[in-house]
């Protein structure tokens, strides 16, 4: 047997240590984990809009780069080959939500783990980051951000500063026309103190009071 046969032989023996249920085994894995993700996602989101495509998404994700990784495992050749079109990705959607990039990312490490056949690992990281995850969205704050925004004639201005006048507040944007002045203020309070908006709309000369929780989204 010459070099060249030791060669091919040890990078192809590898493609002999994946087996079928071991393939099986670590995809199940990674889309009993990635279930889990998509249900804690579904259950405890905190942004504007629940997206139910990106929640799949995430799940597809787990199982794709346990894929990978099982490829990439089993054969040297194969994951060339496979580094190599990856390189050539680009991902161009924007993720707005911060939280998003986590969920990705956790999605990501548990696929891996799955995929190396560590499955333990990827339970007890699944259930571990779940729980303070969910520890963590349910704590309560005295206080919650809102935008307040308001439109109204230019004569009661001074009437709609005195309802605000007590409130903890920071203007975050100011629009002035001929006749109207359409304000954005920051506000920090408790979720049931909300009967001033009523006392807005109640000045004659308000067209529109609206009152919108703050999750990072707004933009000026």
């Amino acid at each position: 047997m010459n070099f060249n046969d030791i060669f091919k032989k040890g990078f192809l023996s590898a493609t002999d240590q994946l087996t079928t249920n071991g393939f099986l085994l670590s995809m199940l894995m990674a889309f009993i984990c990635g279930m889990v993700i998509y249900f804690v996602y579904k259950y405890f989101f905190k942004g504007v809009i629940y997206n139910n495509n990106f929640n799949i998404l995430l799940v597809m994700t787990t199982m794709i780069t346990s894929f990978i990784v099982i490829v990439i495992s089993s054969n040297v050749v194969l994951s060339l080959g496979m580094v190599g079109a990856l390189s050539i990705v680009r991902f161009r959607t924007a993720v707005k939500d911060p939280l998003d990039v986590g969920f990705i990312f956790w999605s990501v490490a548990t696929g891996i783990t799955s995929g190396a056949g560590l499955y333990l690992i990827s339970i007890y990281a699944t259930v571990t980051i779940s729980i303070v995850y969910i520890l963590l969205v349910k704590m309560k704050t005295h206080k919650r951000v809102y935008l307040l925004i308001v439109k109204h004639d230019q004569e009661v201005t001074a009437d709609v500063a005195k309802i605000l006048s007590n409130m903890k507040k920071d203007l975050k944007n100011k629009t002035v026309t001929r006749n109207y002045i359409e304000v954005t203020y920051e506000l920090k309070m408790n979720v049931e103190n909300t009967l001033f908006v009523n006392s807005l709309l109640e000045i004659e000369k308000v067209e529109s009071a609206v009152l919108v929780e703050f999750t990072g989204d707004y933009c000026g």
